[in-house]
């Protein structure tokens, strides 16, 4: 069974349990509070548009509920016992929603039905919605540790390390799911000890290849410290492949510092090295305040729009807002607005960066970077879905390959949205070179680590409280 086949069972199981709860709870909720009998019940449910209203509407309400929280993703990646968790809080989470907006206008004979309601709701809910997918979750899993069902898996590394790796995987009783096509020899300094194990499908720099030809879903990273830094170039694959899942054979030390996490009492203890920033239900709220908050600003703004674009166009000769070309998401290049602040001819000799007392910025342009009004148009961006309001702040191609240069992290960055601000440019502020880029950069890493939507409202808020102080950079 493919994937796809695999969530839609997932997402008609769900669909069907919320279903039948429902045609439950209005028997339950017409039987408890208007003590009608059976035929009653029936009778109301072919007239009751509310009955047929909600046997529409639940059942889409759960799935959005559950896809809203994860539950679709990685469908051959669930553990019975997080599942079980899971399924428990997104449960009593839903219900009480439903609850609290649908069921308290009932009219009740005591406030005791409400609680016999409540716990009828949550209580055929889950059992309706877990025992289905305990049901698929162990036959799915029963087929992975058969050996049925597995995911193509490449080792990177060569040496005593990647072939005690590949044995110790082929050693378990049960199978981890791990089809192994072939390994990435990654240097010289060891010997090859994967020859005659598994065919040698290229090195480092053929990875992109290897795993669009080999359909690899998984790569495990087996490497020493000394050759660690091979791990950036995996990271840069996953990030332009979401669908990858990586996982690095720990040393001694890693376990000391207890950076080992396994889900698994029976598998070889891995370290994830393919980390989601934020969990599905932040990302939707993420992506819904920029919506909100960027129409709310642009609606705010509209005056003051119409203000700059009067005083750009005054200015200086050229037009009143200014495109130019930055790298988002995922490496793919997109047009960043912003109202004009320099002379329509800054950059005829090529990319330059600006200033303080950058000659080619307007009079008009100084006031408004100032207060970074320039920036402003950049929530049509945020609306496109270019950016986001707090991310990173994207740089055009040119200056991304100087700061590879030293700095090839950087490339993390390109797994999240940019922002109209960062921590970088509350901390550090405007980068005048390429050497305060890198310094600016190490802020935007320790964001994305450390990202939340409690860490989003910091950053706004201290990105406001700058502009109004007219401090910063």
């Amino acid at each position: 069974m493919n994937k796809t086949r695999l969530t839609c069972v997932y997402l008609l199981l769900d669909f069907v349990a919320a279903l039948i709860t429902w045609v439950s709870l209005y028997m339950y909720r017409k039987h408890i509070g208007e003590a009608a009998s059976l035929d009653a019940i029936f009778a109301a449910m072919r007239v009751d548009s509310k009955f047929w209203l909600g046997l529409a509407l639940y059942p889409v309400y759960w799935v959005f509920i559950h896809a809203f929280f994860g539950y679709y993703n990685k469908i051959y990646r669930k553990s019975r016992l997080d599942e079980l968790v899971t399924t428990i809080g997104v449960t009593l989470f839903g219900c009480l929603i439903f609850f609290f907006v649908f069921i308290l206008d009932d009219i009740v004979t005591s406030p005791n039905d409400y609680v016999k309601y409540l716990l009828f709701l949550c209580f055929w809910q889950f059992m309706l919605t877990y025992i289905p997918r305990l049901l698929v979750t162990s036959h799915i899993n029963k087929r992975i540790h058969n050996g049925q069902i597995g995911f193509n898996t490449i080792i990177v590394g060569h040496d005593e390390m990647a072939v005690k790796a590949y044995e110790t995987v082929l050693k378990q009783h049960l199978r981890s799911g791990h089809f192994f096509v072939g390994y990435i020899r990654v240097d010289d300094t060891h010997p090859d000890m994967m020859e005659g194990k598994l065919p040698c499908v290229g090195t480092v720099s053929d990875m992109s290849r290897v795993v669009e030809e080999q359909h690899v879903e998984e790569i495990v990273v087996a490497l020493h410290n000394g050759q660690r830094k091979y791990v950036q170039q995996v990271l840069a694959l996953v990030r332009r492949n979401h669908n990858l899942t990586v996982s690095m054979v720990p040393q001694e030390h890693d376990v000391l510092l207890g950076t080992v996490r396994t889900s698994s009492v029976l598998d070889e203890p891995l370290i994830s090295v393919t980390p989601e920033y934020l969990p599905t239900w932040q990302r939707f709220v993420k992506r819904g305040c920029d919506i909100v908050l960027s129409l709310i600003a642009i609606i705010l703004l509209l005056p003051v729009y119409v203000f700059l674009a009067i005083g750009v166009k005054r200015s200086s000769p050229g037009p009143v807002f200014y495109l130019q070309e930055r790298i988002g998401y995922l490496g793919k290049p997109f047009n960043i607005i912003k109202f004009r602040s320099m002379c329509a001819d800054a950059e005829n000799n090529g990319p330059m960066l600006s200033s303080e007392s950058d000659p080619r910025i307007t009079a008009f342009g100084k006031f408004m970077r100032q207060y970074r009004l320039d920036e402003t148009p950049q929530f049509f961006n945020v609306l496109r879905g270019d950016m986001s309001l707090v991310g990173y702040r994207p740089e055009r191609q040119y200056y991304i390959d100087k700061i590879m240069e030293c700095a090839p992290y950087y490339h993390l960055l390109l797994g999240i949205k940019p922002g109209i601000t960062s921590w970088g440019q509350v901390r550090f502020g405007y980068a005048e070179s390429v050497e305060e880029m890198v310094e600016r950069l190490r802020w935007d890493i320790l964001y994305i680590e450390n990202m939340s939507l409690l860490m989003d409202v910091k950053i706004l808020i201290y990105t406001v409280l700058i502009i109004l102080k007219r401090e910063g950079k």
